[in-house]
């Protein structure tokens, strides 16, 4: 059978004036973006619509944006029939409105707490991340796990985005040492990327307490159809294990090849990318070259 899985981005595919159509053309859409600056207590939709790349960047307005512009994008879908759903990082909670897990508000309370969080564990540890091109996977864990070893500073691989690109994460210096030996093993690039901090990385563990909590007083039920969850790149449908791997995913890695190569052996064949940018159409592609791909934003 060929099945349709519904993708969702992460972090880092906002742009000014996102979801500002969709405001003006859906009543269902203003509507949701007006509950949603009710539940935030400010107006994100002017920061989205029109505000500065800089405000936009801050990680406590971006992951909230980048779920609101992909939750009401696929709530004005007439109809839609997901088979499987998928997100990247964040991109996971907007998923889990679309298999019917969680409740539009009760999501975005929980985007809201990750990214308020996740923003003061950046500012515990100044850390970052760095995306290395052209090296094979297992190379890229060898030397970061002997950095660790070495040099006792965090650098784990982070992101599995495509086969030849995955992004590693750590301390300001494991990442410089990192990119240095990467480079030397043969990557064709390995840069620093423009983020706050450490994500996916155990430099998050100060934010997972908090998320943890707010996650485990949140309501999960029954999916209408399985997510295929970062942390462990599989189909799962137990709103328990759901929730697990939703809080163990702020330290883990995202396995989204992984994820992707599972949701193709398991029948996927279209992907629709719901939301801002186009980032995860590209990754689909280079994970299965035939797969049938399209977005909507």
């Amino acid at each position: 059978m060929n099945k349709h899985a519904y993708l969702f981005p992460g972090q880092g595919s906002q742009f000014i004036g996102m979801g500002k159509q969709l405001y003006e053309t859906h009543a269902t859409a203003k509507i949701l973006f007006e509950k949603a600056n009710d539940i935030l207590g400010f107006r994100i939709s002017d920061t989205m619509f029109g505000g500065t790349d800089e405000a936009l960047k801050q990680t406590n307005i971006t992951q909230p944006a980048i779920f609101l512009h992909s939750v009401i994008a696929y709530q004005t879908l007439e109809d839609p029939q997901p088979n499987l759903v998928a997100g990247h990082s964040l991109g996971e909670f907007s998923a889990l409105v679309a298999n019917h897990v969680l409740h539009f508000e009760d999501a975005l309370k929980l985007v809201s707490i990750r990214a308020k969080a996740m923003q003061k564990a950046c500012e515990i540890t100044p850390s970052t991340m760095a995306a290395v091109l052209a090296l094979a996977d297992e190379k890229v864990e060898e030397i970061c796990a002997a950095i660790q070893a070495e040099t006792g500073e965090i650098v784990v691989a982070a992101n599995y985005n495509c086969p030849g690109q995955l992004v590693i994460s750590g301390s300001i210096k494991g990442i410089d040492i990192a990119c240095e030996r990467m480079k030397a093993a043969g990557a064709k690039r390995a840069l620093v990327l423009p983020v706050g901090g450490a994500f996916h990385s155990p430099l998050m563990a100060p934010a997972k307490e908090e998320l943890a909590a707010a996650i485990e007083a949140t309501k999960f039920s029954t999916p209408i159809c399985p997510v295929y969850q970062n942390v462990v790149a599989c189909a799962v449908t137990d709103p328990g294990e759901i929730k697990q791997n939703l809080i163990d995913q702020l330290t883990g890695a995202v396995k989204w090849t992984q994820s992707v190569q599972a949701m193709v052996a398991d029948g996927a064949t279209h992907f629709t990318e719901v939301g801002p940018g186009k980032v995860l159409q590209g990754l689909v592609q280079k994970v299965f070259r035939e797969a049938i791909v399209n977005g909507i934003s």
